[in-house]
């Protein structure tokens, strides 16, 4: 364990991690950190913990050596030092050729394209290396691609490791990189910069202003870094680093076309996103780029695909329009519109960007109940093909009879009658109202909609939400309703089996929960070791196996050979399941 590198997550995003490094109760430091190279000036070690170097050998070696105590189990020396060799590293464009000269294996693990694509003693599932070092990645960086594609690969061969893209972070890009997976930086841009002249500021390289008595020192330099890492750290630990990757990467054409890739790949894969968050993240949308963030994807493909309308509610769909607060409900606005429409037997569906359509049934989750986004009237071409798209998908799997638009959005229904309610008046406005109360009472007396009882229209609410955030509603079977709002309690043959919770928007089930979902298949499952005795939360070493689906913020089956023993919440999506160190899941409850 001398040369162990300690390590558990401190935060996370995605594929964003903060590591908190040394001993867990007490950590020297946490990630993201910069690596000092030979020629480096000397940096504090909160902001640089470990010197690396690269001899002048072919094949070169590299080594790491640790300027903290930071090796299990006592913690006592400056550790882990590692050394290995590079190997032969070929340009990424002779990706078909094997190099010949193999590189190290070990807790330091250097990779490059052409060792991805040959050596196969990278799937051996007894290699977990503490830092992996893409060696190549300033020449990955300037092909299409390649760069995200070798970032992505490791982070799910190796979710356990740190991962080091030498000579292609600064201070302009770390929060980019980071959301992609990088964890330490180096300060080969700054150098050249300070070489040249130029400060590398968070915003980009840019010469020094004369009459503000700048320089291009490197103490300039790392100041820059500073202040770029506290950041990244500080928006990371909130929740908010999307944000802040949004902002960063228009700092260079090469950097949007890098998050593009990034989100394309991301787009519709299992066990990354979150299904619950804490109740004060926010999802900011104020940038273009936020139309292509894996969960507005998620979202847009659920609503089109395979959300389903509460049973009875598919006849009349009213169209309303978004608001600032969230759930929209408890906006003036949509207090407004409820009392105009006064009936619940509609459905109700707010058009907004960039999640296009969000069901009043569905209000209250993620992401729907989170998202901010600036309100000015008007529709861009790309929000306007997304929600048209997603209302006509809507509209072909359901049978609505009449679709009523009081939303500021011209939208086509195909051959479902449409009903414009506004007509250039605003949303809120008495005669808007007035029309809205009319045609939605004809439409009612016209379709011979029934009235929804309030209890009904709560457990369709409840249905809905096990659609989107579990793997099917089939638990609620029998189940009835009991409590005042919001403090609502499920139960069955009057026992309780779970509590509908404001602060998690979702579920929390109770131990008499198990056999339900069991029954149902309602919930992800994993399956501990046989033969150990639960104690604690869900780590990876007395994990047998898991769904690949699991979501930070699932609720999750656990199983003892083939025997339902209990509910955890994972903290943690699948993708770091197999090697994270830490804790995957809390437990919940146990029978």
């Amino acid at each position: 364990m001398a040369q162990e590198l300690g390590r558990v997550v401190f935060s996370r995003d995605r594929y964003a991690r903060s590591w908190s490094l040394g001993d867990r109760s007490n950590p020297k430091v946490k990630t993201p950190i910069l690596i000092q190279l030979r020629g480096d000036p000397e940096l504090d070690d909160y902001l640089a913990p470990f010197k690396s170097f690269t001899d002048n050998k072919i094949p070169a070696t590299i080594s790491i050596e640790s300027k903290l105590n930071l090796s299990p189990p006592d913690f006592s020396k400056k550790a882990p030092n590692w050394q290995t060799s590079i190997g032969h590293v070929l340009p990424p464009s002779l990706e078909e050729a094997d190099a010949g000269e193999p590189a190290g294996i070990g807790p330091l693990l250097p990779v490059s394209w052409q060792r991805l694509s040959h050596d196969e003693e990278l799937v051996n599932p007894d290699l977990q290396p503490g830092i992996v070092v893409l060696v190549d990645a300033a020449q990955l960086a300037a092909q299409p691609e390649k760069l995200i594609k070798a970032i992505h690969v490791l982070k799910h061969r190796f979710p356990g490791s740190l991962l080091w893209t030498p000579g292609i972070g600064g201070p302009d890009n770390a929060a980019v990189l980071c959301w992609f997976g990088v964890d330490i930086f180096d300060l080969s841009r700054s150098r050249i910069c300070s070489s040249s002249g130029a400060i590398l500021s968070v915003n980009g390289p840019r010469m020094p202003v004369d009459s503000m008595n700048e320089s291009s020192d490197m103490d300039v330099q790392i100041e820059q870094w500073r202040q770029s890492l506290a950041s990244i750290k500080s928006h990371l630990s909130s929740g908010n680093l999307r944000s802040l990757v949004d902002k960063q990467s228009l700092n260079s054409p090469k950097l949007v076309e890098h998050l593009r890739i990034h989100d394309k790949l991301c787009t519709g894969q299992d066990g990354l996103l979150s299904s619950h968050v804490d109740k004060e993240k926010q999802l900011d949308c104020s940038s273009h780029s936020s139309l292509s963030d894996p969960v507005v994807g998620e979202w847009c493909e659920f609503i089109s695909n395979s959300y389903q309308a509460p049973k009875g509610l598919d006849k009349v769909l009213i169209l309303l329009p978004c608001s600032a607060r969230k759930p929209y409900r408890f906006s003036k606005s949509h207090g407004r519109f409820i009392r105009a429409i006064n009936n619940n037997s509609c459905h109700e569906v707010m058009v907004t960007s960039p999640l296009g359509l969000v069901p009043r049934d569905l209000e209250e989750v993620w992401p729907a109940s989170h998202y901010d986004i600036p309100v000015t009237g008007d529709w861009t071409s790309d929000e306007l093909l997304r929600t048209q798209n997603t209302l006509l998908a809507l509209l072909e799997r359901h049978n609505y009879q009449i679709v009523i638009n009081h939303s500021s959005m011209k939208l086509s229904t195909g051959d479902v009658e449409l009903i414009e309610t506004r007509n250039g008046m605003s949303a809120g406005q008495h005669d808007a109202l007035e029309h809205l109360s009319s045609v939605v009472k004809d439409a009612l007396e016209r379709f011979e909609v029934p009235n929804r009882r309030n209890n009904r229209a709560l457990m369709d609410t409840f249905a809905s939400v096990s659609r989107k955030q579990m793997k099917n509603d089939f638990w609620l079977e029998g189940v009835s309703i009991r409590g005042k709002p919001p403090f609502w309690r499920l139960e069955k043959d009057n026992t309780q089996i779970a509590l509908w919770s404001i602060d998690r928007r979702g579920f929390s089930f109770s131990k008499a929960a198990i056999p339900v979902l069991h029954k149902n298949k309602s919930l992800s499952k994993m399956e501990l070791k046989s033969g150990i005795k639960w104690k604690g939360d869900i780590f990876y070493s007395n994990i047998d196996s898991f769904d690949s689906d699991i979501k930070s913020g699932n609720d999750i089956l656990v199983y003892q050979d083939g025997l339902p023993v209990g509910l955890a919440r994972a903290v943690a999506p699948a993708w770091e399941w197999p090697t994270t160190g830490g804790r995957l899941a809390k437990s919940h409850q146990r029978l």
